[in-house]
């Protein structure tokens, strides 16, 4: 079973800044890269960023300039540096690699 693990949520106040971690299998690291989602409660899940294997970087709109992706294939994972959290930014973030998704990490930022 593949498995793809998310790690680094927690409570946060505004202003605050948090470090996702995603690892991967090795398989797909020089194959596949990798995305960030995040769906707030009762809400869509949506896209967030994404890194390639060759190390490229993408971010939506939302998150640019706050947000960083970087990847360690050393030790097959994927982080996410979110610094000045916003409230908006609450929500349940998912690592997918290829077709594989992890079971997401809980950001909630509030003072």
């Amino acid at each position: 079973q593949v498995q793809v693990q998310e790690s680094g949520g927690g409570l946060v106040q505004p202003g605050g800044s948090l470090r996702l971690s995603c690892t991967r299998p090795e398989f797909l690291v020089n194959t596949c890269g990798a995305n960030w989602y995040r769906q707030p409660a009762g809400q869509e899940r949506d896209w967030v960023s994404a890194i390639t294997p060759e190390g490229s970087t993408g971010y939506a709109d939302s998150v640019k300039g706050r947000f960083t992706i970087s990847e360690d294939k050393s030790t097959n994972t994927v982080y996410l540096q979110m610094n000045n959290l916003k409230p908006e930014d609450t929500a349940m973030y998912y690592c997918k690699s290829c077709s594989y998704w992890g079971q997401g990490t809980q950001v909630t930022v509030s003072s």
